[in-house]
């Protein structure tokens, strides 16, 4: 056989790269909806007469319904065939969207979010199965890492686009528009190959209610635990176990079902039935501490990105289209490092490769901490962003590779579910706990700045602190306009906002990096040899020979 025909024999033959234009074209309508909501923040706030923690409520609900039914969406991508199912929930995407544009109150939105979960819980793992059938070797890995830098770029996009639209003409039109490219979408689709159904599929029912409820219910605990109590029932509560907040409660019985629903999935396994989640892709230490680091990573992002537009918007008062610009860099710098991160796997392992992005994330986070002001074009702001993203970007590609490769090409759709689970899960916590955390620190700082100046009884009985939030100077002149406040009164009142937000968004900045250097714990659980190479043999243990007994001769 002559040196060609091995190398063609050894070269997996390149598929071109229209396939990977389409679904690169779904993920980014996913992902544009969830960027474009909270870079409209700050207008959606104005129209709607929402708090702003109530915006992120509709990214939570988003989120909350994908990793919820994620799982079931897999198995039916099984039964029906990927191809079709990526049309059907590509289309029904662009319907959501559709309603979303003309919301017209918070309980509207919040429902065009869930219906926009339910079909990206179903269009999620066909994006991988269609990349696992038509890509191969390193042609997929590079494609695996354009989709993990997709959400990025849609990021950046979102940024852009839905800050023009939402200065210039309106939030709603941002998401209108995702309606249009779900038709483009739709009809492109036909050019990729349909994927063979798999008979025999089953849905496993009482998996599916474990988990969803399970989701469902860390999820809204963690939503609301600023409005419901961390530990200790609130006056908002709407009920309370002994005094005990509900949102902990909530928080604690999601952990047990998740425990019972993988009881569940091996018992199921055991038996020869198929479960809801395929348990190979989970079973290992490598695996767990993978997902580990993704529900991490995957955490850290969302909250970040709710935490900028929060403060330039709410806080400083800009517009969308100057928090578009701010975070550019931010947005950037993880696409290029998810694409190009897959460079470096054959001179790094996956375990040093994680190690040193999340020191990274850990390092931008801290420096935020210090130099954010009421200036993000400063040189320091945009040096912490710039590692923030690089190592968030890495980190999302290689933990991606490392999911895919480690699992046969036959439970892709399972990986798919599994990443979708992780994501959109961390995503909902993410920016929960920003919230949570943000709100509380402002909260406690107002509190204390308020005891210290120890202003009249009288005035204190007409602001209710119990539901300190963030809010703009001229909001709060407004308010304290209806109150007995003097001007000199007001003018304290306006000073202590503004540091106390400020010390806020600092001391959540320092806590996220915190996070992210415990990160490094799980991370060095990684696989130590290159992404879909096979692990090295275990060491083969040398045994010296006995010496052999010398018999005595026998006495003559």
């Amino acid at each position: 056989m002559s040196k060609q025909a091995v190398a063609n024999v050894n070269t997996p033959e390149k598929v071109t790269w229209l396939y990977m234009g389409i679904i690169v074209l779904a993920q980014m309508q996913m992902a544009f909806n969830v960027n474009a909501i909270p870079v409209s923040i700050g207008p959606i706030v104005e129209e709607l007469n929402v708090p702003s923690t109530g915006v992120g409520t509709a990214l939570v609900v988003y989120s909350l319904f994908v990793a919820a039914f994620v799982m079931v969406g897999a198995k039916l991508g099984k039964i029906f065939g990927d191809r079709l199912v990526f049309q059907i929930t590509v289309l029904l995407h662009g319907l959501a969207m559709a309603v979303m544009a003309i919301s017209q109150n918070a309980s509207m939105m919040n429902a065009a979010q869930a219906m926009a979960g339910l079909a990206a819980a179903a269009l999620v793992p066909t994006l991988v199965v269609l990349i696992a059938a038509n890509y191969s070797g390193p042609q997929k890995s590079q494609a695996l890492g354009i989709l993990a830098a997709t959400p990025a770029l849609s990021g950046a996009l979102a940024f852009f686009v839905a800050g023009f639209l939402g200065t210039y003409l309106s939030w709603r039109y941002s998401f209108g528009l995702l309606t249009f490219v779900s038709i483009v979408v739709f009809l492109l689709s036909f050019r990729l190959h349909p994927v063979p159904r798999q008979s025999g599929v089953k849905i496993d029912a009482i998996g599916v209610a474990l988990s969803a409820i399970a989701v469902i219910l860390i999820s809204f605990g963690f939503n609301n635990l600023n409005n419901w109590g961390i530990v200790l029932a609130s006056s908002n509560a709407p009920f309370n176990l002994v005094g005990l907040s509900p949102a902990m409660l909530f928080v604690v019985f999601g952990l047990l079902l998740f425990q019972a629903f993988f009881a569940w999935s091996h018992q199921r396994a055991e038996l020869g039935r198929m479960p809801l989640l395929s348990l190979e892709v989970l079973d290992s230490p490598t695996e767990r501490a993978t997902i580990i680091c993704l529900l991490v990573i995957g955490a850290l992002g969302p909250a970040v990105n709710f935490l900028i537009p929060l403060f330039i918007q709410i806080v400083q008062g800009r517009t969308t289209m100057q928090t578009a610009i701010a975070v550019v860099p931010y947005t950037l710098s993880i696409a290029a490092s998810a694409i190009f991160i897959v460079r470096f796997y054959d001179r790094f392992t996956p375990r040093r490769i994680a190690i040193v992005a999340f020191a990274l994330v850990a390092a931008g986070l801290t420096l935020l901490s210090f130099v954010v002001g009421n200036n993000w074009g400063t040189a320091m702001v945009i040096l912490g962003l710039l590692l923030v993203g690089l190592g968030e970007g890495s980190l999302l590609t290689l933990l991606f590779n490392v999911m895919v490769t480690s699992a046969p090409k036959s439970l892709a759709g399972d990986v798919g579910a599994l990443r979708g689970v992780a994501n959109n899960l961390s995503t909902a916590l993410g920016t929960a706990f920003a919230g949570v955390v943000a709100v509380g620190l402002l909260s406690l700082f107002i509190s204390s700045a308020i005891a210290q100046a120890n202003p009249p009884r009288a005035l204190l009985r007409q602001v209710n602190l119990d539901n300190v939030n963030f809010i703009s100077n001229d909001q709060l002149d407004d308010f304290l306009a209806q109150t007995t406040a003097t001007p000199e009164q007001v003018a304290m009142a306006v000073n202590i906002n503004e540091m106390a937000r400020l010390r806020a968004l600092r001391a959540s900045f320092l806590i996220l990096g915190a996070f992210a250097l415990l990160a490094i714990f799980p991370a060095l659980g990684l696989p130590d040899y290159a992404p879909g190479d096979e692990p090295p043999p275990p060491p083969v243990e040398v045994t010296k020979p006995k010496p052999r007994s010398r018999k005595k001769a026998p006495a003559k």
